[in-house]
């Protein structure tokens, strides 16, 4: 994949085979975070899970301390109360049946995150194959399965992300902005790793966590000391 003159500038200020310190990394990944919008600092984790196996699935949600720097679009699909309440909580979109065919046939995806109370989750299991993919489908495991959908949209309002397993054992998830300081990139990173550590399946046998790359949207990935994180 050949590479703009700006990321093959970027490559060259820091050695890429080697792994970093997490503040060190930060620094490196927001010195080198020089498009002209405020790119998303993201996490890449190798696994040594497997993911064809359930009990080695990992799932779950954080909410970051200093949040995502991103305005979340969130959708509730409720009945009776909990419409006026998902309203009143702030959702911005808020409805039921009648958003299926908009979804299913209108292609309409105005929405970041999905919450649902139990009750309706057999009318959301009728967009599967549409949510599923996109990685928006409810799930009890990150609390967009519930009653309290005022809990749900004000956590995830302030900056609650949600990490999982790729097909290819691989956890991607953002850890906030280039615009934040360095002191809130860490605080959000060692929530995010704490959670996810947490969440080790104990069928794992061997390195959990195999490597572990820091980027910025358009820059260069920096490794990071993979025993140090995970300790």
């Amino acid at each position: 994949m050949k590479r703009g003159k700006k990321y093959q500038n970027a490559a060259k200020t820091f050695d890429k085979a080697a792994q970093y310190d997490v503040a060190e990394a930060i620094d490196i990944v927001k010195k080198n975070a020089t498009a002209k919008f405020d790119e998303t600092i993201e996490l890449h984790l190798r696994t040594g899970c497997d993911g064809r196996h359930a009990e080695q699935q990992i799932r779950g949600a954080v909410v970051l301390p200093h949040g995502t720097g991103k305005t979340v679009k969130v959708l509730v699909f409720a009945k009776g109360t909990k419409l006026d309440e998902a309203q009143a909580a702030g959702a911005d979109h808020v409805g039921g049946e009648e958003l299926i065919p908009k979804i299913q046939n209108d292609g309409w995806l105005d929405f970041d995150v999905v919450v649902a109370t139990p009750d309706m989750m057999g009318v959301v299991g009728r967009l599967g194959r549409v949510l599923g993919p996109k990685g928006l489908m409810p799930n009890p495991k990150a609390g967009t399965v519930t009653m309290d959908v005022t809990k749900a949209i004000n956590d995830i309002k302030a900056g609650k992300i949600e990490y999982r397993l790729d097909k290819t054992n691989i956890i991607h998830v953002p850890v906030g902005k280039a615009s934040f300081t360095n002191e809130q990139l860490d605080d959000n990173f060692q929530a995010l790793m704490g959670a996810i550590n947490k969440a080790r399946p104990s069928s794992v046998k061997g390195q959990y966590i195999r490597s572990a790359t820091l980027t910025s949207t358009m820059g260069p990935g920096v490794k990071l000391n993979v025993v140090k994180i995970t300790q």
